[in-house]
């Protein structure tokens, strides 16, 4: 191996579940080495040592940094490495010289050099990891909730005329109550008493999955009223929206260069859409579309409920703009509100990890 002092060389690592490839260039494209090495702990500290033998090596493009490659990212940034986040291989190459774990290892590390990736990963070991794994739960939960009462109203639809007679108008917190306190036959032979049997279960089902969502509920309120008490005092937010958008801004606060990228990040920079004389913009489909349907419902509390949005949204009504339209005017400006915000929270020192 050569070492070309004061020339700067750069890395690229392609993740998978049980192995990495690793892979480093210099200044040129020209290839210096590479090596697999196992997706652990012992496999990690390899990586690191092996791209170690070149002291001048400037960055590391890292594939997959918030799931196959996080353990290897922490490892290296602990190191004192920069990492690059890495997540769209170079289509070209690929169908050029096919793919192997080799040739999307040195195009990692292309993708840096060429600047075609620039963006910080996230840190995923503070409050925004936090947050995303408590939040992450709580949806499920609630995707569960609803399946669940949506199968329990068309089971009772379906079932005997004795049970749909029996619950028949009640809400569904007095209908998943109800049943839950049922006491069905245990050994269950009658079409009327599997159904009966089911039903309870479901309910039991129901009222467990509500009673997580409460419980992750109040520790997200409880981690942003500790470190993003200006985020929740703004109208219209509350423990849901305001954790997604600060999981999407990372708890990086370099991937955050402006508030205009944060806004793009989110899908609410206006796209052009003028042609002769019709000059306007229309609605963005690109970025994290979760952070855009924070912002969205957001908007939505704040037509409904603030007086100064919905003079707001009369007045550019009376000037012909559609529904649309002002929603996305809205969700601009909400983004340029949040955006200080949201990375005074992200310059906290904070040690915090989920439980």
């Amino acid at each position: 191996m050569v070492k070309h002092k004061g020339v700067p060389v750069y890395g690229g690592i392609d993740t998978h579940a049980d192995t990495h490839h690793v892979a480093v260039i210099d200044g040129h494209g020209r290839a210096l080495g590479d090596v697999r090495v196992p997706a652990t702990a012992a496999g990690y500290r390899q990586a690191v040592r092996f791209i170690g033998r070149w002291p001048q090596v400037a960055k590391v493009g890292v594939e997959c940094t918030g799931s196959y490659g996080a353990g290897v990212t922490r490892e290296l940034t602990a190191a004192g490495h920069t990492v690059i986040e890495v997540n769209r291989p170079n289509r070209f190459d690929r169908r050029a010289r096919g793919k192997t774990d080799v040739f999307d290892a040195y195009s990692a590390a292309e993708a840096v050099l060429s600047e075609r990736a620039v963006a910080a990963p996230k840190g995923g070991d503070g409050l925004v990891e936090s947050l995303r794994v408590l939040r992450t739960t709580r949806t499920s939960a609630l995707r569960e909730r609803t399946a669940t009462i949506n199968q329990i109203k068309a089971m009772l639809i379906a079932g005997p005329e004795p049970l749909r007679a029996r619950y028949r108008g009640l809400s569904n917190t007095r209908l998943t109550a109800t049943l839950a306190a049922t006491r069905p036959t245990s050994a269950p032979v009658t079409a009327t008493e599997a159904t009966a049997y089911a039903l309870r279960v479901l309910a039991r089902r129901y009222l467990l999955l509500s009673e997580q969502i409460t419980d992750m509920t109040s520790h997200l309120r409880r981690l942003l009223d500790d470190h993003a008490p200006a985020l929740m005092a703004v109208y219209g937010t509350g423990p849901d929206t305001v954790a997604q958008l600060l999981i999407t801004a990372g708890d990086n606060p370099d991937r955050l260069r402006s508030e205009a990228h944060f806004a793009a990040l989110a899908g609410v920079c206006p796209i052009p859409a003028s042609s002769g004389k019709t000059n306007r913009h229309r609605l963005n489909r690109a970025g994290d579309r979760q952070a855009n349907s924070a912002l969205y419902h957001i908007v939505i509390v704040r037509m409904r409920y603030d007086p100064t949005t919905r003079d707001y949204v009369a007045r550019r009504t009376s000037e012909g703009r559609t529904k649309m339209e002002i929603i996305r005017c809205l969700k601009r400006y909400l983004a340029l509100q949040l955006y200080p915000l949201i990375r005074d929270v992200l310059q906290q020192p904070t040690t915090t990890t989920a439980a």
